[in-house]
């Protein structure tokens, strides 16, 4: 139910910054999701054997690090809504997940190697792109020499 949560919560926040009549002054999407910790997005996809081995990962990067990291997942292929979030439970995906248009908000390119993971800085600025499963360990220490 959480996740459904966020997921409306972030689909709102989204369509809301769209549609401020001056885009200037409008929050910019990674403002919204950054809130002074670090974002790291993951594009992950149901048939990727990598990405699935990757999720738990994700899942304690998530939660060792929340006072620091934010994590999302993007579903490559486009699923989204109600599909989106049983896909998620079925893969034990316990960060939130969100469809493909926020990652076009955020500017960020379709990969063409599964799995990605994008990282933003507190800031909101893109600062690295990874492709290739990613660990719990490797992402920490990462973060460790950000800091």
């Amino acid at each position: 139910m959480t996740k459904i949560y966020t997921l409306l919560a972030l689909t709102f926040a989204l369509f809301l910054s769209a549609c401020s009549p001056e885009p200037d002054s409008s929050p910019q999407p990674t403002s919204l999701l950054v809130g002074g910790k670090y974002t790291v997005i993951n594009y992950w996809a149901e048939w990727c054997k990598p990405c699935r081995e990757e999720i738990p990962e994700l899942n304690a990067l998530a939660s060792q690090y929340a006072k620091d990291v934010v994590v999302y997942g993007i579903n490559f292929d486009g699923v989204n809504g109600e599909a989106l979030i049983a896909l998620s439970d079925e893969f034990g995906i316990e960060y939130p997940s969100a469809d493909i248009s926020l990652a076009q908000k955020l500017g960020i390119p379709r990969p063409i190697a599964l799995p990605t993971t994008v990282i933003f800085d507190p800031e909101g600025k893109q600062i690295r792109s990874l492709v290739g499963p990613q660990t719990t360990e490797s992402l920490a220490k990462f973060f460790a020499t950000k800091n």
